[in-house]
């Protein structure tokens, strides 16, 4: 494309009845680039890689994946695209050999040039020793990278991925991360994947959109969203108080310099100030309250600390309103690939 991006999303909008789970969101991705929606649980992320994959049509607005309408141009897009979901869509009971074999065939892969490709991808995560075991024997981390090139099989200008970390152990997560920047920087795959887990955005992302409740609250680099709260003015403290009482919190929480509070256990406050008192004001507060303070250091802002700071709730929380559970889940329907 002319402008160097692969996905063009404009206006895109999608209802399940009255209930607005897409919210009129509007962004591009580079080509190349690894590009992440970052937010909680219901905030409309795998609703929106529904719609880039044709599995969704939008209520209203439009999405181009290389140039194809994703609704008019259905077919020639699913050409470009390969979809890793939340749920494993992987059998257990064949061999790596013979998932992918199975897979490549339903895109009419000719023969010959199926088994080279399952013999690169195999090599490229490092399976190529398991290809005649049983899925079923793999360890977590091995069946996500399995989980992986099955969406590769087709040669994807573009891979999606929904959590590709979920539910993993930290080993497998790293070797998932690694994997992903090794098929990004090696392949040239234009990779958009959906996240609540700020270290796979902060480590993985070029450019990171963070999404709530359907709506892009905010799109920039991880580090020009750090920024944010990194300003003159404000500051992220971590406050260590031995003896503190939820009064005592309610009465730090109602300061005037107080941006946010996060309880991180029953002693431990990590907290968004802004104001050059903020410090005094603080530490002036918890002494009149008789409050004993055994550390207080000032912290690097997190992704974490800039959702809160944005919306005023914290990333793990659950949102109140929730999408239709018939369309939560990511899926891919059945002998829908041609």
């Amino acid at each position: 494309m002319d402008n160097g991006n692969i996905i063009e999303v404009k206006n895109l909008t999608k209802m399940f009845g009255k209930f607005i789970a897409v919210d009129d969101i509007s962004f591009s991705v580079k080509k190349g680039e690894i590009f992440g929606l970052l937010g909680p649980n219901g905030a409309g992320k795998s609703t929106t890689l529904r719609m880039l994959s044709t599995l969704s049509q939008p209520t209203k607005g439009t999405a181009t994946i290389g140039g194809y309408d994703t609704v008019k141009h259905d077919m020639q897009v699913r050409k470009l695209i390969g979809i890793v979901s939340e749920k494993m869509i992987i059998y257990n009971r064949l061999t790596a050999r013979e998932n992918l074999s199975f897979f490549g065939n339903l895109f009419n892969i000719p023969k010959d040039t199926l088994n080279k490709r399952i013999d690169e991808l195999l090599e490229l995560v490092k399976l190529t020793k398991f290809k005649d075991a049983q899925v079923g024997t793999f360890s977590t981390g091995m069946r996500q990278r399995m989980n992986v090139i099955r969406a590769l099989l087709n040669m994807p200008k573009v891979l999606y991925l929904d959590e590709p970390t979920l539910g993993l152990d930290p080993q497998s997560s790293v070797e998932i991360r690694e994997f992903i920047r090794k098929l990004n920087q090696e392949q040239g795959t234009t990779v958009v994947l959906t996240t609540h887990m700020m270290i796979d955005a902060d480590l993985l992302c070029d450019r990171i959109a963070i999404v709530d409740h359907g709506k892009i609250i905010a799109l920039d680099t991880s580090t020009n969203l750090k920024k944010i709260i990194s300003g003159a003015d404000t500051m992220i403290i971590n406050l260590e108080i031995a003896n503190l009482t939820p009064d005592m919190l309610s009465a730090i929480k109602a300061l005037g310099c107080i941006d946010s509070v996060t309880q991180e256990n029953s002693t431990q406050l990590r907290i968004i100030v802004h104001g050059e008192n903020a410090f005094d004001e603080i530490v002036d507060l918890v002494r009149k309250r008789g409050g004993k303070i055994t550390s207080m250091s000032n912290l690097q802002p997190t992704l974490e600390d800039v959702f809160l700071h944005i919306t005023g709730h914290d990333v793990r929380d659950s949102v109140a309103e929730k999408v239709p559970m018939q369309h939560r889940r990511f899926g891919m329907p059945q002998a829908r690939v041609r």
